[in-house]
């Protein structure tokens, strides 16, 4: 899908580009989302110029992400989508300027994509230009990135809460409580862990976009492209913050999972050593030896019955006055 935004017009209007000859001089913004390959060379006969794929979006080395080609500037960065499931991803973003235009190349829907559209009519018309939409853009994707992060921030708080404030209380839990706790840890690691490739990604490329001539003439996008990458290195360090208390939290919950294991196995330990006595006196008495001396007393069964209970309760209350049950 192509969506195209112009400048000089109350509401940004949106062009059919399919069926265009040649592409107004008042388009600012071409979007494209998930583009078909036919759509894609549409926008290259229009513009003038080769988009990149997407297997050439994937490219790790900075030299194929971040270039200059033919008075255009290519940037690709790695954003963070689907960041409200269960299944966090990171998708790249390719942002070309080339002229006057901005042309984005996308194939996932990152919700600060929708939120700068919803935005785009506050921008005023004289700020309304491929630099100046590019640093806004990178502006919202940056706080959108610092929302997920807050969000998931919190909620590590609120899981912490669970973890250790349940057992405070003395709260009966399931006995797998820990295990599905360890889930979610899992899944909060990951998000945390694809913000900071992203902010990783994001901020590569602003250092690299601070040096092309057309950022470096216009003031307000200069200033507000340095302001972002503050932003992103403050968020950066927050991440690793947010990883450290991951990380405990996820030490913490195993090892109370193996305080709870230690218990259950120093239950049977115990209970082994109260029962051995007893054990062992009816092993004696259950010999089946001819001679035995106390095979004809008369209170031989209930004298053994009591040293049985003696031997079992000895143990156990020297156990409780030792602390150890």
């Amino acid at each position: 899908m192509i969506t195209a935004y112009c400048s000089d017009c109350q509401t940004l209007e949106q062009p059919d580009v399919s069926v265009l000859a040649q592409l107004p001089e008042n388009v600012v913004w071409v979007d494209l989302v998930e583009p078909t390959r036919e759509e894609e060379e549409n926008i290259e006969r229009l513009l003038g110029l080769d988009l990149p794929t997407r297997e050439d979006m994937k490219g790790i080395e900075p030299s194929s992400r971040l270039y200059v080609e033919d008075g255009s500037v290519f940037l690709t960065a790695s954003l963070l989508s689907r960041a409200d499931t269960n299944l966090p991803m990171l998708t790249d973003v390719a942002f070309i300027l080339t002229g006057h235009r901005l042309v984005t190349i996308r194939y996932a829907r990152p919700k600060s994509f929708a939120l700068f559209i919803g935005a785009l009519q506050r921008i005023p018309e004289s700020r309304r230009t491929g630099v100046a939409l590019l640093a806004k853009l990178l502006e919202t994707i940056v706080d959108r990135t610092a929302e997920i992060l807050e969000q998931t921030g919190s909620s590590i708080d609120i899981l912490s809460v669970h973890v250790f404030g349940d057992r405070v209380k003395k709260i009966r839990r399931p006995s797998n409580y820990l295990e599905e706790k360890l889930k979610d840890i899992a899944g909060y690691h990951r998000t945390v862990s694809k913000v900071s490739d992203s902010l990783n990604s994001l901020f590569r490329l602003l250092t690299f976009l601070h040096t092309i001539p057309d950022v470096q003439r216009d003031r307000e996008a200069k200033e507000l492209c340095r302001n972002v990458a503050r932003d992103v290195q403050s968020l950066s360090e927050h991440a690793s913050f947010v990883a450290g208390n991951i990380t405990f939290l996820l030490d913490a919950s195993l090892g109370l999972i193996n305080i709870e294991q230690n218990a259950i196995i120093k239950i049977f330990s115990i209970a082994s050593v109260v029962f051995l006595p007893p054990t062992l006196i009816a092993s004696v008495y259950g010999m089946n030896f001819e001679f035995i001396p106390e095979l004809h007393f008369a209170y031989g069964y209930p004298a053994s019955l009591l040293l049985m209970v003696t031997s079992a309760v000895l143990p156990f209350f020297f156990f409780r006055w030792k602390g150890w049950l």
